[in-house]
């Protein structure tokens, strides 16, 4: 009985220390994460971008093994060695019906045969 009564002692004073929650504390300043309403870049629908033929230029998150692999899923054979232009898109000679074409990789991964503006 004195264990029951201990602990309901100590629930009590456990709660009576939390205090009064509901009130208002008034506006708590912080330092502005954005200013702007509109997000900064635009969102990738990862679904779309296998389909596009369209490369664009950016920073890319793939290694030349991850670029590799999505020119393959493409049914692309005998890739040849992988470069990375300076715009980020990677470019290789690859084979697809029985044609050899020259095949490159975007930072969407998007696949696209004959990349225009690339050497």
């Amino acid at each position: 009985m004195t264990r029951v009564m201990f602990a309901l002692a100590a629930g009590a004073a456990l709660l009576a220390s939390c205090g009064d929650q509901g009130r208002d504390e008034g506006r708590v300043e912080g330092p502005v994460v954005s200013s702007s309403e509109q997000p900064r870049n635009p969102a990738v629908d990862a679904n779309d971008a296998m389909t596009s033929e369209a490369l664009t230029p950016g920073a890319n998150s793939f290694t030349e093994g991850q670029a590799r692999e999505a020119i393959q899923k493409q049914g692309y054979t005998d890739i040849g060695p992988l470069s990375q232009d300076a715009q980020g898109i990677w470019s290789a000679s690859a084979t697809k019906d029985g044609r050899q074409t020259k095949v490159s990789v975007d930072y969407k991964g998007v696949v696209s045969p004959a990349a225009s503006g690339n050497p």
